[in-house]
């Protein structure tokens, strides 16, 4: 936090190689993640409802209570992390503290929406397959939009600082 408010942000090679090198694992989590949806299932209604309630036409079982509590307990702990350090590099990029918001909350909740939806079409009701779809799109919408932003911070030398002013020692308080 001391790189913002200082100003060392702008100066400090070896804290932006640092975000620069946490995009690229980012990115790859974000392709590996698209991958394994589009693995099993698509942005249909119908795909999704069969990959958590199984076919008997395709032999797919349905998804187990112990599985999707396996993969939640990995997901939750591993997203929330995920998004800890992502949201927080938001805090570094040159925007409106509104606009910084929705950009903290939006990916949280999408995450959310996209873990629960799951549990919510497996013992609820297929009609939160539209629920899992938007979640997914939301989830992968919002981590290019972190990731991109990180970056553009990054490259573009236009950091601010944690209250929002430029990063000119000038303008910082004494």
């Amino acid at each position: 936090m001391r790189f913002v408010i200082t100003g060392e942000w702008n100066r400090n090679r070896l804290l932006q190689t640092i975000v620069v090198l946490y995009s690229f694992y980012v990115i790859g989590l974000w392709v590996t993640n698209a991958l394994m949806y589009f693995n099993k299932m698509s942005l249909s209604a119908a795909s999704v409802v069969e990959y958590y309630l199984g076919s008997e036409e395709r032999f797919l079982s349905p998804r187990s209570y112990q599985g999707l509590l396996e993969v939640s307990h990995f997901h939750l702990f591993a997203m929330g992390m995920l998004l800890l350090v992502l949201t927080h590099l938001v805090l570094f990029v040159p925007l409106g503290n509104r606009t910084k918001a929705w950009l903290i909350a939006v990916p949280f909740l999408s995450a959310l929406l996209d873990e629960g939806s799951g549990w919510a079409v497996r013992f609820v009701h297929p009609v939160f397959a539209y629920l899992k779809i938007t979640g997914f799109l939301l989830l992968q919408g919002s981590l290019a939009a972190l990731v991109g932003l990180s970056l553009w911070a990054v490259f573009s030398g236009s950091q601010t600082n944690y209250a929002g002013m430029e990063n000119d020692p000038a303008r910082l308080p004494p």
